[in-house]
């Protein structure tokens, strides 16, 4: 079941859309605070994304970007706004598709469709971990904080995607070990320990400090701010 998120602030279209997208199965969710439209994509990690471009506060352009910094997740432009230069500009801000209001019902189920093979046919399901301000996307193996790219090896990526998965909990030396054995021949606690420090040191040069917390004899801990 695909997760879709509508950022429509028509109730009445949004909620007609939810009706008709639920009936072909697909997981929805419908936009509340459109101050915050990022932060309930992360929240939420929709596959796709369907975005009006008339908003209140910012409009869609602007949070197709904000969006694209940390996703790749497919994007929709839904708009009545539908002449060549809004629909260029969509392009180019990093949406994948456009559909003119109004539209019937089975073009729009057949343009999501289609996108959604387009995206996730090879490419599995994709998701979004996040912890102050940082997102690691599982897509690509990208950890980005306040639009940075932070490059990880593939040992600081498996780390950091089990420590930020087992968020607010305790993560044993001898699980993040198991965690590096699913490829590696072999890993030992030396091991472990270089790479959490050589993430450590890369995360506290992005601006990222005391990002993983050490808990003597139990582990690694990721956790919201006490």
């Amino acid at each position: 079941m695909y997760r879709i998120m509508i950022v429509e602030d028509d109730n009445a279209i949004a909620g007609e859309m939810e009706k008709q997208m639920k009936a072909w199965g697909f997981d929805v969710y419908v936009a509340q605070d459109f101050q915050n439209i990022l932060g309930e994509f992360v929240t939420y990690s929709p596959q796709m994304v369907l975005l009006d471009i008339s908003l209140p506060f910012f409009n869609g352009f602007h949070w197709c970007g904000e969006i694209r910094r940390i996703s790749k997740a497919p994007i929709m432009f839904i708009s009545s706004a539908s002449d060549n230069m809004n629909i260029v500009m969509a392009m180019n801000m990093g949406g994948d598709d456009f559909i003119a209001k109004p539209f019937e019902w089975a073009v729009l189920i057949a343009k999501i469709q289609a996108v959604l093979r387009r995206t996730y046919d090879f490419a599995g399901d994709v998701r979004l971990l996040s912890h102050r301000e940082a997102f690691l996307n599982t897509a690509d193996a990208t950890l980005m904080y306040r639009g940075e790219r932070i490059d990880l090896t593939k040992n600081e990526y498996r780390i950091l995607l089990t420590l930020m998965e087992a968020k607010g909990k305790v993560v044993s030396r001898e699980t993040l070990m198991q965690r590096l054995w699913e490829t590696d021949s072999f890993v030992d606690e030396n091991t472990l320990t270089v790479n959490v420090t050589r993430l450590r040191k890369k995360l506290d040069k992005a601006g990222l400090l005391d990002f993983i917390s050490t808990k003597k004899g139990m582990g690694y801990l990721i956790s919201d701010p006490t």
